[in-house]
C-alpha cells in the first residue's frame, strides 16, 4: 500500500486551531479583558483570528509539526517543509480585524500592533540579514515565538521581563516599554561574516572592538577569554558598533541604566552557555533589548537565545573541526548569510536573488533541530 503523504499546513495568516497556552509563563497579573475592549471575549478573538487567516485552499488533514520532529523523519519532514515555502506568514493585518488594536509596525521579522498600554507581537516567518529580509522559512516564526517564552520564563531570576500573555503560538502580549536604541550584542567567539562580525573586523586589523582589546594573533572561531558585549545602535537601518561611554554621551542610555543592562546581558549569555551545553550546543553569540516600563524598571524585551538572535555550534564536533580548520557545524543562518555574500551585494544591491528552496528547507530543519535538543 501506498503511504500517505503528509503535509505540514502552515497558513498564510495565523490559522488552524489557536493554542491556549494555559501553563504560558504569566509574568503579570492582566487579564485578557485589560487588553481588549470587553465586549471582544477569548472565544471571539480566537475565532477572529482564524476567519480573518484561514484559507479554504488549506488542506484539511496534516500532522503536527512536534509528531514530525519527535521522529527520525528528516526526509518527511523536508518534503513537508517544502510544500509549505509558498505559505509562509509573511504578512498580518490584524489592525484590519482585530477591534481594540491600532496601526501596525513592521519590524524585519515581528509585527507589531499597538493595543493601549500592551503591544501585540506576531513573530512572522520572514528571515533577516545584513539588515534586510532575505528569505520566509515555514515554521520559523512559531518556533521563534514559543523559544521566546522558555527563556523569558526561566531567565527570571537574572532579570524581570515584559511579556504578559502567549495568545497564539506565533504572538505575545507584551507590556509597553520604552525601548533603549541599544543592541546588547554578547560573544564569546571569534567568527561571523557581517560587516560588525568579530572576525570581519578582526581581520581589518582592529584590536579594540566596543571598548574590548583583543589580542593578536587570534584565528576564526577561537573562543575568547571571556566573553565581550560589543553594543550596536542604528544609522540609516544599519547595525552600527558603539562604545559604553559613547551610549552614555550620546544620551541613548543613563549611566545606570547602561550599568544594569550590560551586567543583565552578560549573566543571561552565561546561563544560555550552561543550558546550551547540557543541550550539546554551544551558544557563541546572541543579541538582547532591554526598556523600561511604567514603573521605571528595566525590563528585557524582543527575544531570547533563539536561532534568529543567536548562533549556536553543535558541541560534540566542535574541537575536532577547529583543529582541522573546518567551519563548525551549526544551527542558526549562517550558511544564508555566506550564500548571499557569494551570490550578490546584500547591503548594497536594491534586488536580491532568491534564496534556493532547498537552503531554505535545510535552515527550517536547523530551526526544528534546535527544538528537539
Amino acid at each position: 500500500m501506498a503511504q500517505q503523504s503528509v503535509c505540514i499546513n502552515h497558513p498564510k495568516n495565523l490559522a488552524g486551531k489557536p493554542f491556549l497556552r494555559s501553563n504560558a509563563p504569566s509574568l503579570a497579573p492582566y487579564s485578557y479583558k485589560t487588553l481588549f475592549p470587553k465586549n471582544l471575549t477569548r472565544k471571539k478573538f480566537h475565532s477572529m483570528i482564524i476567519s480573518a487567516s484561514t484559507s479554504s485552499s488549506s488542506p484539511k488533514s496534516s500532522q503536527s509539526v512536534e509528531v514530525l520532529t519527535n521522529s527520525e523523519r528528516k526526509h518527511e519532514l523536508m518534503s513537508s517543509i517544502k510544500g509549505s515555502i509558498p505559505n509562509c506568514l509573511s504578512e498580518t493585518h490584524f489592525d484590519r480585524t482585530v477591534p481594540g488594536l491600532g496601526s501596525k509596525t513592521r519590524g524585519k521579522v515581528r509585527d507589531i500592533y499597538e493595543g493601549g498600554d500592551y503591544l501585540f507581537l506576531v513573530t512572522t516567518d520572514r528571515q533577516s540579514a545584513f539588515d534586510r529580509v532575505l528569505a520566509s522559512i515555514p515554521f520559523k516564526g512559531q518556533v521563534l515565538n514559543e523559544t521566546s517564552l522558555w527563556w523569558f520564563s526561566k531567565t527570571q531570576h537574572i532579570i524581570p521581563n515584559a511579556i504578559v500573555w502567549s495568545p497564539d503560538r506565533n504572538v505575545t502580549i507584551a507590556k509597553k516599554c520604552s525601548v533603549f536604541p541599544v543592541e546588547f550584542v554578547v560573544r564569546g567567539y571569534v567568527t561571523g561574516s557581517t560587516d560588525t562580525s568579530l572576525w570581519t573586523v578582526y581581520q581589518k586589523g582592529v584590536r579594540n572592538y566596543c571598548g574590548n582589546p583583543l589580542p593578536d594573533g587570534m584565528v576564526k572561531n577561537q573562543k575568547l577569554e571571556a566573553n565581550i558585549l560589543t553594543p550596536t545602535t542604528k544609522a540609516a537601518d544599519h547595525d552600527v558598533p558603539i562604545t559604553p561611554e559613547e551610549i552614555v554621551q550620546l544620551g541613548l542610555m543613563t549611566q545606570a541604566d547602561y550599568d544594569e543592562a550590560s551586567k543583565a546581558a552578560l549573566s543571561l549569555f552565561e546561563y544560555g552557555e550552561r543550558i546550551a551545553s547540557e543541550h550539546g550546543l554551544i551558544l557563541v553569540d546572541t543579541k538582547y533589548e532591554f526598556g523600561k516600563g511604567p514603573d521605571g524598571k528595566v525590563l528585557l524585551i524582543d527575544e531570547v537565545h533563539t536561532p534568529d538572535s543567536s548562533r549556536y555550534w553543535i558541541g560534540h564536533s566542535f574541537e575536532e573541526r577547529f583543529r582541522n580548520g573546518l567551519e563548525p557545524e551549526n544551527i542558526d543562518k549562517e550558511f544564508l548569510r555566506l550564500w548571499f555574500k557569494d551570490h550578490c551585494n546584500p547591503y548594497e544591491d536594491e534586488v536580491l536573488p532568491d534564496a534556493p528552496e532547498e537552503l531554505v528547507s535545510e535552515l527550517a530543519w536547523s530551526i526544528f533541530s534546535y527544538t528537539r535538543r
